[in-house]
Parts: C-alpha cells; sequence; structure tokens
C-alpha cells in the first residue's frame, strides 16, 4: 500500500469509520509485509536487515561480482542467504498470535528468528562439507533439517496462515508413513535420514526450482514495484486514469479498471493493488451512483486481473519459465492476448452496468474538443510512439557495431538526456496534488498535464520491456538494469525538479529522495517475505511429489474419478486451485497444483487426441489460482474492498466472481483453442485472432450480464453465449461438419509420411508401454520432416518399423533423433495414423455467428426504439 494512499485513506475515514480503517490496514500488513511495526533499536534492525536484504538481491544480481572477483555465489547459496533473510524478517515481522505484540519483539521470537536464519543459511555457511558428503548427511545436517523445517513451518503459519503449512505436513507425513498407507497411496517410505537429505540438504525440496526463482526473479520485481512506487507511480497512475475516463458513463469504475491494471506494474499483491487504487476509485464509483458491493467488486476484479496482465504478471509466471522451460518474453507472448481482452471486457462490463443504472460521469476539465480531434490526436501519438520506437529499436542496433565496448556508456548518456527532456517537459505543468476521495465536489484533472508531468515514471518501465523484448536478456536482468535506473530517478528528480522550477531547497530534496529511496528498498524487502517463505514450503510439496512418486498415483486417482474425460479435469483442476486459493497465496497455490494435475492433464489429452501445450495447462492453473482472491467465502482482496466500500463482504465476493466470469471461461477456451495464446500463428492471423476474441468476449460479457443495447431476454443471451462460444472455437463446429483428418491403414504410414506436404503434420496413435512398464496409449503429432520420399522422410526421423500381419511396430529409434524427442520407443505400436485432409477453414464458421449476432443486435434496436417511443411498451 502506498503511503499517499494510506494518509489519504486514513484522512477520508478518520472521521467517520476509524475502526474499518484499522483494520484495513492491518489485513494488508498481515497478508503482504508484516503487521508487526516495533519502536526504537528494534525497529531499526528490521527496517535494516530488509534494506540489506533487497541491497544483496541487487548485488548477486548485477555484473559487479564478476567484474570485481568478489562476492560471487551459486545457485544454491544465493538460495540459502535468501531463505535466511526471509526467515529471519518473518520472525520478526509477523507477531506469532492476533494477541501478540506489535510495537516490540519478544526475547523468543528473537531467539526462533536466529536459529531460523541459521537453519536457512546452513547449505551457505557449510557448502564445502556438504558437497563433500552428498546424499549422505551426518548428525548434525540432520538437526539442523528438522529444525529448519519445523521453523519453516512455523514462519509459514505465521506470514501465510495455516493452510499452507497444514499442506505441507500432510505431504511430509505421507512421505515418512508411506508403507501404513491404505491401498494404491502405499509406497515403501522415507527414512528420516532420506527425508532431511531430500529436502533440506538438495535443490529437490526446500531449496528447489521455487526458491531458486524467487531468489533470480521475482524479488527484482517486487523491489521495481517498491521503487515505482515510493517514487509516487501509483498516485500517477489513478490520475491518469480518472482523468481519461472518468467523465464518461459510469467513468470511475472504468478508471479502477486501467488504474488497476497499470498499479499491476507496481504490486504483484491483489489485496495491495485493492487497496492502494480502491481508497480513491470506490468512494468515486459510489458517488455516480454504484451501490457499495458493486464497486468493491469492480476493484476486486480488476485489481486481481493485474497478476496476468504483462509485462511484469505474478510471481507465478516467473516460475512458467523454469517448469516450461520457455523464456519469459514467450510466457509474455502467450499470456498477453487472454489479459487483454479480460480487462476490455470488464471496462464493457462497467459500461453495461452504467448503461443499466443510467449512470453519469463525473465533471471534466478537459476542454470540449470534436470525436474527430479527439480521435486524430489519439492516432497522431500512437504514430509518433511507433516512429519513435522503429527509430530507436534501428539507430541502435546500427549504433552498437561502430561504437563497440563504448555503446553501453553513450547509451546509458542518451538514456539521461530523455530523462532530463521529460523532467524539463514536466515542469512546465503543475505538480500532481493528493485527493481526498470523500471531499464533497471532485473535479477530474486534466488529462495532458496530469500525463505529461509523470512521464519520467514510465522510463524504466520502457527499460524494462526493452530489456526483456528487444536485448532478449534474462527477467533478472532486466529487472536489474530497470531498478537502477529507478535508484537513480528517485535520488535525482527531487533536487533537478526543485532546480528547474527556481526553487533553492535542494540539499533537503535530496535527502527526501535518499529517504524514498531507502523506504523502497525496506517495503520491497518486507513484500518478498510472504514470497520467499510461500516459494519455500512450497518445495516441501514438490519434493515430496518427487520422492514418493505420489503424482503418478493421483494421475491414476484422478482419471478414475473423471472417468478418462478431459473436460472433468479440468474442471476438478479448476475447483482444487479455487478451495487451494482458499488459504494458499497464488504463487504457492500454482506450484503445488501444477506440480500434481499438470502433467495428468497432459496425458489425459494425449490419450483422448487433444495435444495440449504445456504453456497452456500452466496458463490454466495460473488463472485459477488467482480467482481464489476473488471466489468466496474467504477471497481476501473482496474483505479488502468491503472494508473500503462499507458493503458486505461476502455479497462482494460473489458480485466480484460474477464480473470475473470471463477470466474463468478464458482458460477453458484457450485449452481448446490455442490460437488464444498466439501459438504458431503469424502476426496478421494474431491481429485478426485479438479483433474476433475481443468481440467474442464482449458479447459473452453481454450475455452474462443481461443487458446488451437493452435488457435482454433469455433466448437473446442464450443465443449471445452459442455467437461468443462459435467466436472463440470456431473449430468445433467445422469439425462436425467435416473431420479433419483421414484415417490411413498404419502399414501405409511411410507412404502417407511421403505423401503429405513439408510444412503439414500427421498425428499419430501409439501403444506401448510407459517409462513404469504399464500399458499405455497416447496421441502425438508429427511434424512431417525433409526428404523427396517417405522412406528418406522417415530415416530423417529417426525411426524404423517393421510391418507385419497389419501392424507397425517401432523396430529402432536414433538417439537424440526427432522421433525420440516426441516419444518414440522401442517395440511401440502405430495403431492409428491420420492425414489432414483439404476443407474449409474454421474461421468460415464465423459468418453465421456474426448473422446470429446481428439478428439479436436488430431485435434489440427495435425494443429500445419502441422503448424510447413509449416507456409502457418497453415491458411488452
Amino acid at each position: 500500500m502506498t503511503e499517499h494512499s494510506k494518509e489519504a485513506s486514513q484522512t477520508a475515514h478518520s472521521a467517520t469509520a476509524p475502526e474499518p480503517q484499522v483494520d484495513l490496514d492491518d489485513m494488508v500488513a498481515s497478508t503482504d509485509s508484516g503487521a508487526r511495526k516495533p519502536v526504537g533499536a528494534p525497529g531499526k534492525l528490521l527496517v535494516g536487515i530488509a534494506a540489506v536484504w533487497s541491497l544483496f538481491q541487487l548485488w548477486i544480481a548485477s555484473p559487479l561480482p564478476f567484474v570485481f572477483g568478489v562476492g560471487v555465489f551459486n545457485a544454491t547459496e544465493a538460495r540459502s542467504v535468501h531463505l535466511a533473510f526471509a526467515l529471519f524478517l518473518a520472525y520478526m515481522a509477523y507477531p506469532a498470535l492476533k494477541r501478540s505484540p506489535r510495537d516490540h519483539i519478544p526475547l523468543q521470537d528473537w531467539v526462533l528468528a536466529g536459529l531460523a536464519a541459521f537453519c536457512g543459511a546452513y547449505m551457505f555457511l557449510f557448502y564445502e562439507g556438504l558437497a563433500q558428503r552428498p546424499g549422505a548427511p551426518i548428525l548434525q545436517d540432520v538437526i539442523v533439517g528438522v529444525a529448519g523445517i519445523v521453523l519453516l513451518l512455523e514462519a509459514t503459519r505465521r506470514a501465510l496462515g495455516p493452510p499452507l503449512t497444514i499442506v505441507a505436513l500432510v505431504f511430509l507425513t505421507y512421505s515418512l508413513a508411506g508403507p501404513w498407507m491404505p491401498g494404491m497411496l502405499a509406497h515403501k517410505g522415507v527414512s528420516l535420514y532420506g527425508l532431511i537429505n531430500h529436502q533440506w540438504l538438495t535443490t529437490q525440496g526446500v531449496f528447489g526450482i521455487a526458491l531458486g526463482v524467487s531468489t533470480s526473479f521475482v524479488f527484482l520485481f517486487v523491489l521495481f514495484g517498491a521503487l515505482l512506487d515510493k517514487a509516487g507511480a501509483g498516485n500517477y497512475f489513478i490520475k491518469v486514469a480518472f482523468s481519461l475516463l472518468g467523465h464518461y458513463k459510469g467513468g470511475p469504475a472504468k478508471a479502477a479498471v486501467v488504474a488497476s491494471g497499470m498499479t499491476g506494474l507496481i504490486s504483484g499483491s491483489s489485496i495491495a493493488n485493492t487497496v492502494t487504487t480502491g481508497t480513491f476509485t470506490i468512494p468515486m464509483m459510489k458517488r455516480v451512483g454504484f451501490p457499495a458491493e458493486k464497486a468493491g467488486a469492480v476493484e476486486v476484479a480488476s485489481s486481481v486481473n493485474g497478476q496476468i496482465m504483462p509485462p511484469v504478471m505474478g510471481a507465478a509466471a516467473f516460475l512458467m519459465v523454469e517448469y516450461v522451460g520457455i523464456s519469459y518474453v514467450e510466457v509474455i507472448k502467450h499470456a498477453f492476448l487472454p489479459a487483454l481482452i479480460s480487462y476490455i471486457a470488464l471496462i464493457y462490463i462497467v459500461h453495461l452496468e452504467a448503461l443499466k443504472a443510467n449512470m453519469q460521469g463525473l465533471q471534466s476539465s478537459n476542454p470540449a474538443k470534436p470525436l474527430v480531434r479527439k480521435v486524430a490526436g489519439f492516432l497522431a501519438g500512437l504514430l509518433l510512439m511507433m516512429i519513435t520506437g522503429l527509430g530507436v529499436y534501428y539507430g541502435l542496433g546500427w549504433l552498437k557495431p561502430v561504437l563497440g565496448a563504448a555503446a553501453p556508456w553513450v547509451i546509458s548518456l542518451g538514456l539521461v538526456a530523455v530523462y532530463l527532456a521529460l523532467l524539463k517537459l514536466a515542469v512546465g505543468y503543475p505538480e500532481l496534488e493528493l485527493d481526498d476521495p470523500d471531499q464533497p465536489i471532485y473535479t477530474l484533472p486534466q488529462t495532458r498535464p496530469t500525463v505529461m508531468v509523470g512521464l519520467p515514471y514510465i522510463l524504466p518501465v520502457i527499460i524494462l520491456i526493452w530489456c526483456l523484448m528487444v536485448e532478449r536478456l534474462s527477467p533478472g536482468l532486466s529487472a536489474f538494469w530497470a531498478t537502477m535506473f529507478m535508484v537513480f530517478i528517485m535520488l535525482t528528480q527531487r533536487p533537478i525538479t526543485a532546480a528547474l522550477r527556481g526553487r533553492s531547497n535542494v540539499g533537503p530534496d535530496i535527502r527526501e529522495g535518499a529517504l524514498d529511496l531507502w523506504n523502497g528498498l525496506v517495503a520491497g524487502a518486507r513484500n518478498m517475505i510472504g514470497i520467499g517463505i510461500a516459494t519455500a514450503t512450497a518445495g516441501i510439496i514438490v519434493g515430496a511429489v518427487s520422492q514418493t512418486g505420489v503424482g503418478l498415483v493421483l494421475a491414476d486417482v484422478v482419471e478414475t474419478i473423471a472417468m478418462g474425460n478431459l473436460l472433468l479435469i479440468l474442471f476438478f483442476t479448476a475447483v482444487l486451485s479455487l478451495i487451494l486459493g482458499m488459504g494458499l497465496p497464488t504463487t504457492a497455490n500454482y506450484i503445488v497444483v501444477s506440480a500434481l494435475l499438470a502433467p495428468v492433464i497432459i496425458q489425459l489429452g494425449q490419450q483422448n487426441g487433444l495435444l495440449v501445450p504445456l504453456i497452456a495447462v500452466h496458463l490454466f492453473v495460473f488463472y485459477f489460482g488467482i480467482m481464489a482472491d476473488v471466489t468466496p467465502p474467504v477471497g481476501l482482496a473482496s474483505f479488502a474492498a468491503a472494508a473500503v466500500s462499507g458493503g458486505d463482504p461476502i455479497r462482494t465476493g460473489f458480485q466480484a466472481f460474477y464480473y470475473s466470469l470471463r477470466t474463468a471461461a478464458l482458460p477453458f477456451l484457450f485449452i481448446f483453442n490455442t490460437d488464444l495464446l498466439l501459438i504458431d500463428v503469424s502476426p496478421l492471423q494474431g491481429v485478426l485472432i485479438f479483433v474476433v476474441a475481443t468481440g467474442a468476449m464482449l458479447i459473452f460479457a453481454a450475455a452474462t450480464q443481461g443487458y446488451m443495447l437493452t435488457r435482454n431476454r433469455w433466448y437473446e443471451s442464450a443465443l449471445l453465449l452459442l455467437v461468443a462460444f462459435t467466436l472463440f472455437r470456431p473449430g468445433f463446429w467445422m469439425d462436425q461438419l467435416h473431420d479433419p483428418y483421414r484415417d490411413i491403414a498404419p502399414t501405409q504410414f511411410v507412404q502417407a509420411l511421403g505423401d503429405v506436404n513439408a510444412d503439414s503434420t500427421l498425428r499419430l496413435q501409439v501403444s506401448g508401454l510407459d517409462a513404469y512398464g504399464e500399458p499405455m496409449t497416447t496421441y502425438m503429432t508429427l511434424p512431417v520432416p525433409d526428404g523427396e520420399s517417405g522412406a528418406e522422410r522417415l530415416d530423417a526421423l529417426g525411426l524404423e518399423l517393421i510391418t507385419d500381419d497389419g501392424k507397425a511396430i517401432v523396430d529402432m529409434v536414433t538417439y537424440g533423433s526427432q522421433a525420440a524427442e516426441l516419444g518414440f520407443d522401442f517395440d511401440q505400436q502405430i495403431i492409428r495414423v491420420q492425414a489432414p485432409v483439404d476443407r474449409w477453414t474454421k474461421e468460415w464458421m464465423w459468418l453465421p455467428a456474426l448473422g446470429v449476432f446481428g439478428l439479436v443486435v436488430m431485435l434489440q434496436r427495435r425494443r429500445r426504439r419502441r422503448a424510447q417511443a413509449s416507456p409502457a411498451a418497453a415491458s411488452l
């Protein structure tokens, strides 16, 4: 929560409702940064250690350790120190119980913090000794490991609540008590030494991939957001959104959606995002006619979606980089379209709510302009940005080879020059003021001055996106350079702005900028405590799955319950994510569900002939993980919004879930239509898919809200849902009309391989034994390799077949070949070969769908005209 929003919210509520605001602040603090705020020396020590943690993370992310040869940490050592900081601060910042003191740290917490930090740092402190005895822990290792796990679980209970602690305990118990488990859950069991070695002394458990991602990527992005917030970007984003949209029908609600989307760059926390923007937006929504529950629900629905909005997504998105094995740029590419159309649809839902209630916007301060001038100005600005971007892209491409080693210095000087120019531009406009959201009269700020005065805040975000998308640096290094430029801005913007405005208080401005930087370093570290603890504890669950093989057992159980139906598996996965999300933070929820059920979905999809990309499954889990912050009865973001609005939290949660149906529908749609994730589509196709998918989502929103041009009749809502489904999944209807594949005898596989086009694919159904010797049948997609004939292509594939008695059996698979990568193995049988057929493209199904949509529009327009002509006829 920003200092600005805290001050405003405290001012707004102090006279009327002080108690709810205390509860609200406590909710945000206890969820994100720790509710304890000790005074005196302990308080200084707490913030000092938090700042040191931030500086440590900046150090290990920078090139400096390798330049100077000092302070170089390998991945395991860095994770160990990272966890040590998180554990120490967890015991310092989070009270043990609700009645525990908040203004000082009890002696027992000092002791527990020191012991926990030692156990967390054990891998770093004794790294060489542990490396000399891999897999053979001594008694000291086991004692430290047992103490570390116990202290980690207690820190988890304090920072995140009991649910994640209980889940981790269940998996630890399952690891040790395997022989006594019933039926198919039984396994040979794990000894205490083996458990501790796996969970605490290797990178398979606590110090696994999840904690590694928290160490390498997530911390820097959270710190970057905290620094942006302390610099004033949060207030800037809210002001810009209100100046752009506040004067339209239901304008404050539309501004809330946009502001929350932009604030998602700053905060990866749904609750902090809800409170930061909601402090301003919810009272404004109520003023133009939104009921308290709906005002809170709009803020919740938009704030929660901040985690799915690229380029800076929630922490779970960085885990996908490791779990899926693709770059962060690829994750952004696949996540961009669903997130964007989800936000556009939410703005439309707000618009429909305003139409239903005949709401008006707020008074605008912008000079009146004809629509043509507005559109022309927008297009001119967009064109200027595109030309500037192309100029910078090609200009740097030309400069780098010319400048050689001096290129980084020249580019840095160019960035400073742009920054100074933006500051010079900003001082030509009044400084942004902090508004009281409960003032009786509220005039919207003018758009141009508001946008111009905060342009320097956009520069670090552009640097981050540039490093990620153009320079293709790692997420950690990209966030490092963006953060360092943000540090430079925080130290210089106040004195330079003061000088440009003709003020002489440069010294105090420098001190105030340094204080903002210090507070940003502390806030970034405190916001990371919960994430660091969550990723470490989730590592226990992942470690138990890998050590006991429970994932395979769960796959059998889930497949049996779902009766082999992929749609039911997806439904169970969604429900499990929502249930776990009632107590687990998004990151831990994603780790647990993806570790347990993502392989099951992939396997079952292959067995049913639907080849689901791994990224689609992980995004599916991620979406329902964030939905848990909305879903009643435990959606914490809904409780936070209700504390601001004064509405009922349960009703707010149900309304927010209703608004979020579009977010819940998207994962099911992109599982079955991966075009929505921009997988294997051209840029032109991508534009077309964006336009059609956006229209489909707006139609879906109109159907679920019961209103488009006027109130829907029940059959109109049904037709609109049918239209939306067809636009999203045109292939479903085309497959009913014409099968996309024709069956070929397995013995004719080589001939079919030679007959199809080189850029085509074959679908194969293969039976054999899996890695555990169990019978399995699966589908696979076979890209046709180069070659003039079927035999040449088969050889290029690295596959040898034996055809006998009408069967095609795999006789040999070349090591490292394409066939081996696809999963072919000796003695498998190809039982089905399907070749693509020429048919109409699935997009032709859009035409009848648009025809039905036109019919609904015609019916509603006629009914609306009748209602306008005679209000009594509206009910006929």
